[in-house]
């Protein structure tokens, strides 16, 4: 019984964003050129910075897959880059427009979903 208390006190003390799931879903296709160059440039990159350590990458095939987030909308183009919280879309890149923009964009998306980049996944 202590343990269930101790437990309890402790889960109501941890802010809900916390508890939150993120990630960073991106949906591909095979033969896809954008992927593929995403993949070159930044995949082995991104777990080592703080926007992959906050929504690490989950990947999911556009043709043969069904993401387990509540998406806004049909994913129309690959890549997509799909900033997932709590189950939810917050935020989409379509398309990948290279490097330089790519960090931008997502910055962008983390700060108008008001998450920040010191909360890990």
């Amino acid at each position: 019984m202590r343990l269930y208390v101790l437990l309890l006190a402790t889960l109501t003390w941890v802010p809900l964003p916390a508890l939150a799931e993120t990630y960073l879903l991106m949906a591909e296709e095979q033969g896809c050129h954008w992927c593929a160059r995403w993949n070159k440039e930044i995949a082995h990159i991104y777990p080592k910075t703080d926007e992959g350590k906050t929504a690490p990458l989950r990947r999911y095939d556009l043709h043969s897959e069904t993401p387990e987030a509540a998406l806004t909308r049909r994913v129309h183009y690959t890549p997509t880059f799909i900033l997932v919280h709590d189950g939810h879309e917050v935020g989409r890149i379509e398309g990948y427009p290279g490097e330089d923009f790519f960090w931008g964009l997502l910055t962008n998306m983390f700060e108008r979903a008001n998450i920040s980049l010191e909360q890990t996944g």
